[in-house]
């Protein structure tokens, strides 16, 4: 189940380039909006961009056809809208999971743990995101682009306060979404049966310490 975003106008917007999708005026309004928003991502996590339609999406939420275009305009808006919606939700949940957290190495794993939750509880959003490299590049490149702009930041500021060695930090970001990424597709493609416990403790433990000896 996705949430909606805060209500924005039909300016473009400045990273993809596209149109911002009106928000509903009206609480029956926006409940239509999720109800599609959510369908699409179960059937289209599940069938593939190519394979899902817009029929099958407005059957799946229990509209019509007609009602579909009220709030989109394509099939592909709303498949934009599911990445940057799956963006926006994961960083917040991430950083809710470190807000009491002082120490960065603690922040690394906490962050790990609610990333991988969160892909658990939502395999179809994680599938969409990772098609949208061939789908929708510039919602691809958005979503890992504001990952690493905070990122960045917080690793900084981790190397001035003497809790982290020094090191690119643009690199070291891009490196350390790479391994939840890698360890998402374990649980949502390959389907693991290894715990997301011991997914994070074998993971932060080469964050830790590396693999030299």
């Amino acid at each position: 189940m996705v949430t909606t975003s805060a209500p924005n106008s039909q300016k473009q917007n400045k990273s993809t380039g596209k149109s911002a999708i009106p928000q509903p005026k009206t609480a029956r309004g926006e409940a239509t909006r999720r109800a599609i928003l959510s369908a699409a991502e179960r059937v289209i996590g599940e069938k593939g961009y190519n394979d899902a339609s817009i029929g099958h999406i407005t059957s799946e939420a229990g509209v019509a056809q007609g009602t579909f275009y009220i709030y989109f305009k394509t099939k592909e808006q709303v498949f934009s809208e599911l990445v940057l919606e799956m963006g926006r939700l994961v960083r917040h949940t991430i950083s809710e999971s470190s807000v009491s957290l002082t120490d960065r190495l603690d922040v690394e794993k906490a962050g790990l743990t609610a990333f991988l939750r969160f892909v658990r509880a939502h395999p179809n959003l994680y599938k969409i995101v990772q098609e949208a490299l061939f789908v929708d590049p510039a919602a691809y490149q958005e979503y890992y682009s504001k990952f690493v702009t905070g990122y960045r930041v917080g690793l900084l500021a981790a190397v001035k306060k003497g809790q982290i060695s020094e090191g690119d930090a643009e690199i070291r970001a891009w490196a350390l979404m790479g391994i939840g990424r890698a360890l998402g597709e374990q649980l949502v493609v390959f389907h693991t049966k290894k715990t997301i416990p011991e997914l994070v403790d074998s993971a932060h433990h080469l964050i830790v310490n590396g693999l030299k000896p």
